[in-house]
């Protein structure tokens, strides 16, 4: 299965979620099923202290160009071997620190990466997909970005700058979700992590999902009318892989990312699904992993699932950058902080 699988699998993470717990509602043998596809999820996070201070931030750093001149690396230039920037941590509390733990059941505020892996035998493999969500079940809404996976930050536990998909490749789902609290300055509640195998068939199984495609375009053998077109699961995992012919690279894919996560959620939500629960569930319980719990799962989808319309997406907006060879795209603190206001509002 190819990397577009990984953007597609956030918004199956979600939906799966959704869909176990509806079936509460749609039988007592179902429900069941829907527990047990839950218990299958359920992998706990270890507690750990948060850190209290930003990841460290890649400075501008002065570099003797040939002939004696000074140049700035980071102006589009790369930089020469042993001259990466010197990390910079600031002290900084976690606006989190104010919230207890959530009950998402209850309507709190909480927080979620999504991720989405491509594991396979002896190999851990990446988090090549990751997603933030802000929710706020009382007031109906939700803040979604995502983390491009190229984003230059510091790996907690390892302590050294790398790009931030690799801290799960370094240290599972523990490294991931603490490099993502360092990097948002946020508590991360919960997570989801999607393994792609099998996704096209999951897709599939949802009868396909409509998308909204904002220009035309030819990949891996398919065609991409502009405008509103109803995908299958393979047409949607190469149509959230193109990035080359998107005038916004890596950010206009991470655009149709969230779009495609929208449109599973509706999906999943309406009474069209209900009769291929099992199904769905079934797939769940082998490709989906979360510390939700299957309390959490069910009183999100009965009390709170249908009231969730009111979404928010934003995007880290950074440079790509080049340093001893290998490409990453850098976020300013000011942008970070940006990102960390519009979350914590939403977690109030």
């Amino acid at each position: 299965m190819r990397r577009g699988a990984k953007r597609l699998l956030l918004g199956l993470a979600a939906a799966l979620l959704l869909s176990a717990t509806a079936a509460a509602g749609y039988g007592w043998m179902v429900y069941r099923q829907a527990e047990r596809a839950a218990a299958r999820m359920y992998e706990p996070l270890a507690p750990a202290e948060p850190p209290l201070a930003y990841a460290a931030i890649p400075q501008p750093t002065r570099v003797i160009e040939a002939g004696g001149g000074l140049g700035t690396a980071g102006s589009g230039q790369s930089e020469s071997a042993g001259r990466a920037a010197e990390p910079v941590s600031g002290p900084f509390a976690f606006a989190s620190e104010a919230r207890a733990q959530p009950s998402p059941e209850e309507g709190d505020p909480f927080t979620v990466l999504m991720m989405g892996v491509d594991e396979r035998a002896h190999d851990r493999g990446r988090s090549d997909t990751m997603i933030v969500l802000g929710v706020n079940p009382a007031r109906g809404s939700m803040l979604m970005f995502n983390i491009p996976r190229d984003t230059r930050t510091e790996l907690v536990g390892r302590g050294t700058l790398d790009k931030i998909n690799h801290a799960y490749a370094f240290g599972g789902v523990e490294m991931a979700v603490r490099t993502v609290e360092r990097f948002v300055g946020e508590r991360i509640d919960y997570y989801v992590k999607v393994n792609m195998e099998g996704f096209a068939e999951l897709i599939d199984l949802l009868g396909g999902v409509r998308v909204d495609n904002p220009f035309a375009f030819d990949f891996e053998g398919y065609h991409y009318a502009a405008g509103e077109i109803e995908l299958t699961g393979e047409a949607a995992l190469m149509y959230a892989r193109m990035r080359w012919d998107d005038p916004r690279g890596d950010l206009g894919r991470n655009a149709r990312q969230r779009e495609l996560l929208q449109r599973l959620l509706q999906r999943l939500v309406s009474l069209e699904t209900l009769g291929r629960t099992g199904e769905l569930l079934d797939a769940a319980g082998d490709h989906v992993r979360t510390n939700l719990t299957f309390a959490s799962m069910r009183g999100l989808a009965l009390d709170y699932g249908a009231r969730l319309r009111d979404v928010q997406t934003t995007e880290l907006a950074g440079r790509g950058r080049t340093i001893d060879g290998i490409w990453y795209y850098e976020v300013t603190r000011e942008e970070r902080d940006r990102v960390r206001r519009l979350l914590a509002d939403q977690l109030r």
